[in-house]
């Protein structure tokens, strides 16, 4: 088995880019990861960024992890950052993040936050990352449709975030095979392009950068001023 993948990252109309993103594909093996320093909590870049050095560490080194595994480094990653808290400056930084690892046919992923991983089989969605906020925790209970949570008030309310003494990390694992595709993205992203159009962009696209440019279009069309910033992998499972 064969991957392919295209990452981008940019600030929007914010100052600094707190978002933080990581791509490595050695033979058979990839493993990639989104993570989202929390705006208007203090050195969210300094977060985001030891959160993905910690887990793609830990993905790349030695046998590739397996879902308990890799939740595993993502309690890793929430120490560190406990630690690194205590550095004047740092003292509340916090951070979401979303992690794939592809070994062979086999893929497993994990979250935490709002930053999402969509896994495409078929052409179809087949696993979408359900976002640890009080908007989505209002989605589920039935109290808002899954449209509303795109424009809801209270959709960066996060439950579970990296930063916290308790963390509530949860992971996935399934099989893959020729055709599949992934997308790992921040908030900043998904919030502006809908499950069906990522969907048809991907029907339509010959390879994960074509894939991706076609959904940054739409995206760019539709952020207002002073956007946050946003980020997107995309990973096309291949012969």
């Amino acid at each position: 088995m064969k991957f392919s993948a295209y990452a981008y990252t940019n600030r929007g109309g914010r100052d600094s880019n707190e978002d933080s993103i990581r791509c490595q594909i050695q033979g058979q093996r990839g493993a990639f990861l989104v993570a989202d320093g929390l705006g208007g909590h203090q050195s969210g870049e300094v977060a985001s960024a030891l959160a993905a050095d910690v887990i793609l560490a830990g993905c790349t080194a030695g046998a590739a992890p397996d879902r308990d595994a890799l939740l595993d480094l993502f309690q890793a990653a929430n120490q560190e950052l406990r630690r690194q808290q205590a550095v004047p400056g740092q003292e509340d930084m916090k951070t979401t993040a979303v992690a794939l690892c592809l070994n062979g046919d086999q893929a497993v992923w994990a979250h935490i936050g709002d930053s999402r991983l969509y896994r495409f089989s078929g052409g179809e969605l087949a696993d979408l990352t359900r976002d640890h906020s009080v908007t989505y925790k209002k989605f589920l209970g039935g109290e808002i449709s899954y449209m509303d949570v795109y424009h809801d008030d209270d959709r960066s309310s996060l439950l579970r975030v990296l930063g916290k003494e308790s963390c509530q990390p949860e992971g996935c694992t399934a099989a893959v095979a020729p055709g599949d595709a992934f997308l790992l993205c921040s908030d900043g992203f998904w919030e502006y392009v809908y499950n069906e159009e990522i969907q048809a962009d991907l029907c339509k696209a010959r390879t994960a950068e074509d894939w991706a440019e076609r959904m940054l279009l739409r995206h760019i069309r539709r952020t207002p001023p002073h956007n946050d910033n946003f980020s997107l992998i995309t990973v096309f499972v291949e012969e």
